[in-house]
C-alpha cells in the first residue's frame, strides 16, 4: 500500500513516516488501508496507460473531482441515486489511482499535489452532499435537506480540524467519521435507497450527521489537551 506524503512521494508503508523537511505527513483511515492493497491490484494497468500517455498524478486528481462533482449534481437531484452513487464511486477511485501514477511515473509526489488533492477532496464531498440536499429539497424533505447540510458542514469542520491542528504542529487524527467511513455511508445509502429500500437513506444521513459532529468535539477536545499539556511543559521548563 502506499501513503502519500505532502513533502514529496509515494512510500511503501501502513503508517505515516516522518518525512526529511516535510512539516507534517498524513495517512489514509483503517479502512482505506485494507482496500489500498487489492484496489492497487486492480487500478496498476490503468495508471500504466495513464504515465504511458503523459498524463500525471494531479490530472488524474482533477479529473476524479470533476466527475464526481458533475455526476453527484446532475444524478441526484435527478433522483437517480442508484447510477449517481455507481458513477460517483467509479471517479472516488481516483483518490487510490492518482498516487498509483505518481508512483509508477518514477516522479513521486510533491508539496502542490498533497493540497491541490486535500483540496479537492472538499470539493468532491461537498458536491456529494449537495446533491442530496437538492434531492432532498426537490421531494419537499426540507428536514432531511437540512440534515443533510449538517452532514456537509460537519463533514468540512471535521477536515478542518485536523489540517489546522497539524498546521499548529499537533495531531487530530482520532474520531468516528472520517472522510472514507462518510463517502462509504452516504453512497451506500444512496445506492440502497435508488434500489427502494425504505428510510435507508434517511437514517444514513441521520447517522453521518451524528457521528460527524461526535468526530468535531473528539479533535477539538484532542487538541485541547495537547495544547494543556504543551503549557504545562512550559511552565515547568519556566520553573526550572
Amino acid at each position: 500500500m502506499f501513503t502519500k506524503y505532502p513533502c514529496g512521494g509515494y512510500h511503501k508503508g501502513g503508517g505515516a513516516k516522518k518525512v526529511v523537511s516535510c512539516v507534517m505527513a498524513y495517512d489514509r483511515t483503517a479502512m482505506l488501508k485494507l482496500l489500498r492493497p487489492a484496489m492497487t491490484r486492480i487500478l496498476t494497468p490503468l495508471g500504466r496507460a495513464l504515465v504511458g500517455r503523459g498524463i500525471g498524478p494531479n490530472v488524474v486528481t482533477a479529473i476524479g473531482t470533476l466527475g464526481t462533482v458533475v455526476s453527484a449534481l446532475l444524478f441526484f437531484p435527478l433522483g437517480q441515486l442508484t447510477w449517481g452513487a455507481l458513477v460517483i464511486t467509479v471517479f472516488v477511485l481516483f483518490d487510490l489511482l492518482d498516487g498509483l501514477v505518481a508512483r509508477l511515473g518514477g516522479k513521486g509526489g510533491s508539496t502542490w499535489g498533497a493540497f491541490l488533492d486535500s483540496t479537492l477532496d472538499r470539493v468532491a464531498d461537498a458536491a456529494i452532499f449537495a446533491g442530496l440536499i437538492l434531492y432532498f429539497i426537490a421531494g419537499g424533505d426540507t428536514l432531511m435537506a437540512a440534515v443533510t447540510l449538517v452532514c456537509l458542514i460537519a463533514g468540512a469542520l471535521v477536515s478542518y480540524a485536523k489540517a489546522r491542528a497539524e498546521g499548529l504542529g499537533l495531531t487530530a487524527d482520532v474520531g468516528l467519521a472520517e472522510r472514507p467511513e462518510r463517502l462509504v455511508v452516504a453512497l451506500v445509502a444512496a445506492f440502497l435507497a435508488g434500489l427502494g429500500v425504505p428510510y435507508v437513506l434517511a437514517g444514513g444521513m441521520w447517522l453521518l450527521a451524528l457521528a460527524s459532529v461526535i468526530t468535531v468535539g473528539q479533535r477539538v477536545m484532542t487538541v485541547y489537551q495537547q495544547t494543556r499539556q504543551q503549557q504545562g511543559a512550559d511552565e515547568q521548563t519556566r520553573e526550572r
